[in-house]
């Protein structure tokens, strides 16, 4: 198993596959994920294959000539590819103007965003119900392995992904790979280098990106609110802390959450199975795209989460939770079939930290632990759900940093961690 920081070349995307074979169905593929992470060069691969038109808007003299006159830019038999779309919106108008005009062929227009979608001025719903889209995020560990991923080998194999395997991954190897994140440009970084990288990328995010989206009365506030909600990162969600640290109502907390969001800078995980049981809370946790941007807000370096002082291990756990949760999402985003995601707690203080739910209904469910063991408690959440859900549970799993996998009860499992990035 190589280093993560010594990839050789470009590290190949799962959901460029994807996106090619949904290319063959639609007419409009959005591509859309955080900056830095491969849009620009997925777009170009993509065009290549295709022998497309690639205009990208991001390049200033590109936008100003697509301002001037789209129509020569854009009325090309060709299929186009427009990279950070969001920069000139009226390529929308455009878009739906031509598929206005039958016939409507498949892989007309591909566009990259980085940016939601919905979080885009009203001008972006000009292709409401025609426009299909795709995640891309940053580097998963089971993509730089080139290991297929633990939720298609589970949803395959159920139980058996249990195997006698010893994992070897250490302490610090495991907090080497939460502090580096996702990021391609990040990862082969010394730590110093790296460091500066993620606040290059979180600064030019929160002014060039968040700026599109809405002129702020108090923009000042954002770095702030972005770095209180790193420090809640893996929790239940209070804006009400937030908004008495930074002396300013929930809403505005709100309001600049959603915005963060819009950027995929943090993650909102909304409760699941809210109608499952009258006590299951509704609140949703805030999660990190990227645990390595989460860590350089927090000023937590390897050496800090090395520690084993009791905030320095209660620091690391939600950290690890960040990055195990961002490693399953990352493998929902390049899988078909996945009907929602959410994460589970009762009233009662039972939880379970991602459930991830197919078109079928079946249910697989997981639990992140930073120790090195299992114990039985960690499996209470997984079992109070299973005996819930009955049949259409799949499977529950309790992630950890020991050494040993083992069945613990009927569709109840625990795994190492590297069980994300190690086909066994």
């Amino acid at each position: 198993m190589g280093d993560v920081g010594e990839l050789e070349g470009l590290v190949p995307r799962r959901v460029a596959a994807v996106a090619r074979e949904r290319l063959r169905e639609e007419p409009v593929l959005l591509i859309q994920g955080p900056r830095s992470v491969g849009k620009s060069t997925l777009l170009a691969s993509l065009a290549r294959g295709l022998s497309g038109t690639l205009i990208d808007l991001d390049d200033p003299e590109v936008l100003h000539a697509f301002q001037a006159d789209p129509r020569t830019l854009m009325d090309q038999p060709r299929p186009i590819f427009v990279d950070e779309y969001q920069r000139a919106l009226e390529v929308l108008d455009y878009i739906k103007a031509q598929l206005n005009r039958p016939p409507t062929r498949p892989g007309r227009f591909v566009l990259t965003g980085s940016s939601r979608h919905e979080s885009l001025p009203a001008a972006a719903q000009a292709l409401t119900g025609r426009l299909d889209r795709l995640e891309l995020l940053p580097l998963a560990q089971c993509e730089v392995e080139g290991a297929p991923g633990l939720l298609p080998r589970l949803s395959d194999q159920g139980e058996k992904v249990v195997s006698a395997r010893l994992s070897s991954t250490t302490r610090a190897e495991y907090i080497r790979r939460v502090v580096r994140g996702g990021f391609p440009l990040a990862q082969e970084r010394s730590d110093k280098a790296r460091a500066r990288w993620f606040d290059n990328y979180v600064q030019l995010t929160l002014e060039r990106d968040i700026n599109g989206l809405k002129r702020l009365r108090k923009a000042e506030l954002l770095p702030q609110v972005l770095a209180k909600l790193a420090a809640q990162t893996g929790q239940v969600v209070n804006r009400g802390n937030v908004a008495d640290a930074l002396g300013v109502d929930s809403a505005t907390v709100k309001e600049y959450g959603r915005l963060l969001e819009a950027v995929f800078l943090v993650r909102f995980l909304p409760a699941w199975g809210k109608t499952l049981n009258a006590r299951a809370a509704t609140s949703s946790k805030v999660h990190f795209h990227d645990s390595g941007v989460a860590a350089r807000l927090l000023r937590l370096g390897g050496e800090k989460l090395d520690r084993r002082d009791p905030t320095s291990l209660t620091e690391f756990g939600h950290l690890v939770e960040t990055f195990v949760v961002g490693e399953l999402l990352k493998e929902v985003s390049w899988l078909d079939g996945v009907a929602q995601v959410g994460h589970w707690r009762t009233y009662d203080g039972e939880e379970v930290d991602l459930v991830v739910e197919r078109d079928d209904g079946l249910v697989f469910a997981f639990e992140v632990k930073a120790g090195q063991r299992a114990a039985k408690e960690s499996f209470a959440g997984l079992k109070r759900l299973r005996d819930h859900l009955g049949a259409a549970f799949g499977a529950g799993v309790v992630l950890h940093l020991g050494e040993r996998a083992f069945r613990y009860d009927d569709r109840l499992l625990a795994l190492p961690v590297d069980s994300l990035w190690i086909d066994d």
